[in-house]
């Protein structure tokens, strides 16, 4: 055991050396290729402080993630994750002195009881803010959304406008704010005397673009970006089309989660401040064409605060 000073020197040299490498096993670190590696930040000291002592022993912040392109991206190994999220993950460890690690899971439930059970410490979403989910979790709000739908490019099921999927089957991840948002297209769609949306629920974005690709299902409901990211990497295999505020669309808040038990939620809150402060989060967002659903600043468990 040596000195506080001395340990978080020992953290803070750990974390610059490691920023760029890949962590062994069933978990990934930052540093895999996504978008040009930024130049590091420097730890700022006060942040790794309030960190909870649990994290400043370990040294590490364990997140889970689902495969979620262009969120995250899961390699064929089923370990290496790259993506926005890996970028927000190497910028956060840099600034609070720590390493950071992502375990892939299979989709929204498995994040959240893993989070409760204590097996990981965050998880970066992007997850819709709810009143309800605040009462077990603190929420750091960095971004919104839209809700798109994906159709295969040779798809004959006549589908132009979100609206003609009314009746048909769209292939959407349990639990996300797509589920919400096509479930209120189906209310729209009985309200115009036509039938209601199928909902095919699924683990990631993955098995619902597969479920396209198999017939399973007309369409994959994702946010705008994941759709962006679909039909600029598969070119010419997929369109996509969106969900208007006629059709029930809302402009939803989307989230990081970490367990309120933990006490790791206002530091993270503070650090992302920081990272809008010094134009990390605009660069991050800007590199991946995410510009209209950027927010003016990081809000903290705001679904509680209406």
């Amino acid at each position: 055991m040596g000195s506080p000073l001395r340990q978080w020197r020992r953290s803070t040299t750990v974390a610059i050396v490691v920023a760029g490498l890949a962590l062994a096993g069933c978990t990934v670190d930052d540093g895999a290729a996504s978008a040009p590696a930024p130049a590091s930040l420097a730890v700022v000291p006060a942040l790794h402080d309030q960190l909870p002592q649990a994290v400043k022993d370990a040294g590490i912040i364990r997140f889970a993630g689902d495969s979620h392109p262009p969120y995250r991206t899961v390699g064929p190994d089923g370990k290496t994750v790259t993506g926005i999220d890996n970028d927000f993950q190497q910028a956060l460890g840099q600034l609070l002195g720590v390493r950071t690690e992502t375990t892939v899971v299979s989709g929204l439930p498995a994040a959240l009881q893993g989070m409760l059970s204590g097996r990981y410490d965050a998880f970066n979403g992007p997850v819709k803010a709810t009143a309800e989910r605040e009462r077990q979790f603190d929420t750091v709000t960095w971004m919104t959304t839209r809700t798109s739908y994906v159709v295969p490019a040779d798809s004959t099921a006549g589908v132009q406008r979100a609206d003609d999927l009314c009746g048909k089957r769209v292939a959407v991840v349990t639990g996300s704010v797509v589920e919400e948002q096509l479930t209120k297209l189906s209310a729209f769609c009985q309200g115009q005397g036509r039938p209601a949306a199928q909902s095919i629920g699924l683990d990631d974005t993955n098995a619902t673009l597969l479920a396209t690709k198999s017939g399973r299902a007309e369409a994959a409901g994702m946010t705008q970006a994941a759709a962006i990211d679909v039909t600029t990497q598969q070119k010419g295999q997929y369109r996509y089309v969106t969900q208007s505020e006629e059709q029930g669309a809302t402009k939803d808040n989307l989230a990081l989660y970490t367990p309120k038990a933990g006490g790791l939620g206002p530091v993270l809150q503070k650090a992302f401040e920081e990272l809008f402060r010094n134009g990390t989060y605009a660069r991050i967002m800007n590199q991946w064409g995410l510009t209209d659903v950027m927010v003016q600043q990081p809000l903290f468990d705001v679904a509680s605060a209406k």
